[in-house]
């Protein structure tokens, strides 16, 4: 099975078996990644209590990371449930949001690839730069820039962790340190709402949650991800608001046919 025909398959698998995405995400984003989960065909839980994430993760499909409004607390709770996924051979999924921006967030995402088997983590150039040890410069939780190719980047963060990348910007990458992708899907008003990044990085949860191979898994999501963008802005236009509503509209709606006519996948 070709790679286009995995990502057809995982998404027939997402809407029939209805994984259970478990979320400890930011207050930003919590309403758009549930959103979002629920239109690919998954369902959503935002749990971030320390008392009940080893509980919820324990009836969960994949588990994600988010640290964008990241407290000391809330990092433990990651932590917990981040290692009983571990033990139950559940993937999860780090979102490094503003890594590189702080200490205490460059810090935190650092810890928890050091004490968790990550399968997959999603960021920005920047984000993917800092942890791997390449300059970047990063202004609050946006990507200003980077000394260094997003490729160079993807691989060589992928080398360092031992870990799938899926590091998203005008063409994402997704590398697992042998495999590399370029994904040229998606549209520019993706870059207009706020919670794309992490919309994506729920979606790709997604298609972890159907298919262990971590590779095959980003790059599925970020396709859907991608095309989803595209059909979203054939009907909003340069309308941000209605870009949003058309963005969740899209991701219900996309279709295994859509996929293999838009998929624009480069390996």
């Amino acid at each position: 099975m070709n790679l286009v025909e995995t990502i057809c398959a995982d998404l027939a698998a997402i809407r029939k078996r209805k994984p259970l995405v478990h979320s400890i995400t930011n207050f930003v984003v919590m309403n758009e990644t549930a959103n979002a989960t629920l239109c690919i065909g998954a369902l959503p839980i935002m749990s971030h209590a320390i008392e009940e994430v080893e509980e919820m993760v324990g009836i969960a499909g994949a588990l994600v990371l988010n640290i964008g409004t990241l407290t000391p607390d809330w990092i433990d709770a990651m932590e917990l449930a981040g290692k009983r996924a571990n033990e139950l051979g559940i993937p999860v999924i780090l979102d490094p949001v503003g890594a590189g921006a702080t200490r205490l967030r460059t810090t935190s995402s650092k810890r928890l690839l050091r004490d968790v088997k990550i399968s997959i983590v999603r960021g920005n150039a920047a984000e993917i730069a800092t942890l791997a040890g390449i300059a970047a410069e990063v202004r609050g939780v946006e990507s200003m820039g980077t000394s260094a190719e997003p490729e160079e980047i993807a691989r060589q963060f992928a080398s360092v962790y031992g870990c799938t990348v899926a590091l998203t910007g005008v063409v994402d990458i997704v590398s697992d340190g042998g495999r590399t992708a370029k994904i040229s899907n998606g549209d520019a008003m993706l870059g207009k709402v706020v919670g794309t990044g992490c919309i994506a990085t729920v979606i790709v949860a997604a298609f972890a949650a159907v298919n262990k191979d971590a590779f095959a898994a980003s790059v599925g999501g970020l396709v859907a991800m991608g095309i989803a963008g595209e059909m979203a802005a054939k009907i909003s236009g340069d309308r941000p608001g209605t870009f949003h509503v058309e963005l969740y509209n899209a991701l219900h709606a996309i279709s295994e046919a859509d996929v293999r006519a838009g998929a624009r996948i480069e390996i």
